[in-house]
């Protein structure tokens, strides 16, 4: 089965570092407010998640979410967490790392959306 959501080796050790100084940590795909469109890291239940958000997978055994309506525009869409130098969004942990979360992407192939179709 194809997983929604992967994070590159760069993104792990991030995480693992956050893990190390906050405890454990949940990811929400930010929808363009404040800070774009942001993969956010917070302190695991910092963030209430309600019924209109998506658990898309797990990068680093922790949890990534998508709020429902922006799930609806990218579920053909494999996210990949990447981590770059420089500032990122506000809210999220690793701002004060001098590094941000971001979020790359590819299509689907047929095959897989096929799977993903048969698992919903």
């Amino acid at each position: 089965m194809p997983e929604r959501v992967l994070a590159t080796d760069a993104a792990l050790e991030l995480i693992e570092l956050l893990k190390g100084k906050h405890g454990p940590l949940m990811f929400h795909q930010s929808g363009g407010c404040c800070d774009g469109s942001s993969p956010m890291c917070y302190p695991d239940g910092d963030l209430i998640i309600g019924d209109q958000d998506v658990l898309l997978g797990h990068i680093g055994g922790t949890p990534f979410y998508m709020h429902k309506n922006q799930f609806d525009y990218w579920k053909h869409t494999q996210l990949i967490i990447d981590v770059v130098e420089g500032r990122g969004g506000m809210f999220s942990l690793e701002g004060v790392e001098g590094k941000r979360f971001l979020t790359r992407s590819r299509a689907f192939t047929s095959e897989e959306n096929e799977k993903l179709q048969q698992q919903a």
